[in-house]
């Protein structure tokens, strides 16, 4: 059974939802606090709202981040608050969704599975991508023509965008896990490699670019003719 942690201090709000996700075969656990999330066990889900009494969400999410025991797991912000300057703060804080209330139970229980099912992948060293074969493990990559070349850097940006299939990463996030650096001098160099990494896939609509925030990888692409 897949374990949630509701933070959510609006105690009727709470129970309503708990109770809609427990009729939907998921395990609830409540707190109220930001005190009582970094007191609370590991799960494999965390909806977290914005408006705790004593921490902001945001900074909540980071520090659930910073814990080895909660490193992997999956976190969804619920706010009212819906504009996309917020939407932006949320998924750079750490989070790996972002829903606005209100919300239909349905819709989150799809998001929630669909997050679980990219941070699960994590895990797994070998992927099918479209139609590429990505083994993060021997660091390679291929299509049905063959093997594809890329280099350290390149293959270090696919595997970034890999391991958050479907989610937004932003071009910070990219500096920090590919370059380790938060220069922003440097997101012409990333925007040079995503560029490259397209050519050299050849999946037409693999990298989505996400405009003023950062790139997602889609498995609805397709291959393009000819790559050589």
């Amino acid at each position: 059974m897949i374990k949630v942690l509701l933070v959510e201090d609006d105690v009727r709000l709470a129970d309503a939802l708990a109770g809609a996700l427990e009729s939907n075969g998921f395990e609830v656990a409540q707190v109220r606090t930001a005190a009582g999330a970094l007191e609370a066990a590991p799960v494999d889900v965390v909806l977290l709202d914005l408006g705790l009494p004593d921490t902001d969400g945001l900074e909540l999410c980071s520090l659930l981040r910073e814990r080895n025991d909660f490193g992997d797991t999956a976190i969804i912000m619920v706010s009212a608050r819906g504009r996309r300057r917020e939407r932006v703060r949320g998924l750079r804080s750490g989070a790996d969704d972002y829903v606005v209330k209100p919300l239909a139970v349905e819709e989150l229980c799809a998001r929630m599975e669909a997050v679980l099912r990219r941070t699960r992948r994590r895990h797994d060293p070998v992927l099918r991508v479209g139609p590429l074969r990505v083994d993060l493990d021997a660091r390679t990559v291929a299509d049905a023509d063959g093997p594809i070349g890329l280099t350290r850097k390149e293959f270090d940006l696919l595997a970034a965008l890999i391991r958050e299939e479907g989610a937004v990463v932003t071009r910070e996030q990219l500096l920090l896990r590919v370059w380790r650096t938060s220069w922003p001098g440097t997101l012409r160099t990333l925007e040079v490699h995503v560029g490259t990494l397209r050519s050299k896939l050849g999946v037409v609509g693999l990298i989505e670019t996400v405009r003023g925030v950062g790139y997602r990888l889609s498995t609805t692409g397709t291959a393009a003719t000819g790559r050589s």
